[in-house]
């Protein structure tokens, strides 16, 4: 690969590294400071963290607000300053026993579009400072509700009860999760646990789906041997991620020639829901689109590089 990096780079993030952590270390790798993230990871949490390099820094801010799908285990019995396995234990309710119809009534209320109370341990900020910040000060924070969409709630496996650390009967149960950006499952674990009066908190998690890209294109930071990983080979080409993630639309080259200037063209078809991708006759990804009334105007336009 000749040149700076350029495109998306999809990390299988490993538990106990920040995503920071993760930009930090692709960033010697690649040998460029233009690399940012798409959304964070907890530390604790593992799995897809998509990344930016180059130009494929100026789509990070279309993945964010993707859809994003996680494998998760609740534990049921106790609640925790944290709503993960992190923090301290508030309560210590215990769950010996769970009704499978009050399991499946409560995650059935906590499907489809809900109202969630973030974390208080989490990177909102309130009145500029992080809400985990204040939390770890001392201060009682408490947030603003959002509405959130719960898409896919399943349980996955038998319910496994067992005896927590400090003797606490407890049940853990894993579950698969696809929800709307901003959607914290850490806050999901806490929800559920109250509506089942045993409390419940987060004690793994790995996300497996951010948008198009999945566990399928992540890329371990080093191999089996301790080899770290070579960015260049792994990268996702601009025009690739492009067309995974938005509607595409193929223009000629005097088309090419307007949108590089700032141009509206003439597009064929219905408007689409969001943003589009133009293409040059050559495949190249020419720019990020707004596209009303068959009319495509350029919002983001990218270097010529493949």
């Amino acid at each position: 690969m000749s040149g700076p990096p350029a495109g998306l780079l999809v990390v299988d993030k490993p538990a106990g590294w920040t995503s920071h952590d993760v930009v930090g270390r692709v960033r010697r790798l690649a040998g460029t400071r233009k690399v940012g993230h798409a959304g964070t990871l907890d530390p604790m949490a593992t799995g897809v963290l998509v990344l930016g390099l180059g130009p494929g820094t100026r789509l990070l801010t279309y993945l964010v607000g993707c859809d994003k799908s996680y494998a998760a285990t609740i534990r049921l019995g106790q609640s925790t300053v944290t709503d993960d396995a992190e923090g301290d234990v508030l309560e210590r309710v215990g769950a010996r026993s769970l009704d499978p119809d009050a399991l499946a009534a409560a995650i059935a209320a906590l499907t489809g579009a809900v109202s969630q109370v973030p974390s208080a341990v989490s990177a909102i900020k309130v009145d500029g400072q992080r809400a985990y910040a204040r939390v770890r000060a001392g201060e009682d924070v408490e947030l603003r509700a959002r509405e959130v969409v719960v898409h896919r709630f399943d349980v996955c496996g038998p319910l496994r009860p067992i005896e927590a650390e400090d003797g606490t009967a407890v049940v853990d149960l894993d579950v698969e999760v696809d929800v709307s950006s901003g959607t914290y499952v850490r806050a999901l674990a806490r929800d559920l646990g109250r509506r089942l009066g045993t409390g419940g908190h987060l004690v793994a998690l790995r996300r497996t789906r951010v948008g198009a890209f999945g566990l399928d294109v992540a890329h371990a930071l080093a191999d089996a041997d301790g080899a770290p990983l070579d960015v260049p080979s792994a990268l996702i080409p601009l025009a690739a991620a492009a067309r995974a993630h938005f509607p595409a639309y193929d223009v000629d080259d005097e088309g090419v020639s307007a949108l590089r200037h700032g141009r509206t063209v003439a597009v064929p078809g219905e408007d689409p829901a969001g943003p589009a991708a133009a293409f040059a006759p050559d495949g190249s990804f020419v720019a990020v689109i707004e596209v009303m009334g068959g009319r495509a105007r350029p919002t983001v336009v990218v270097p010529d590089v493949p």
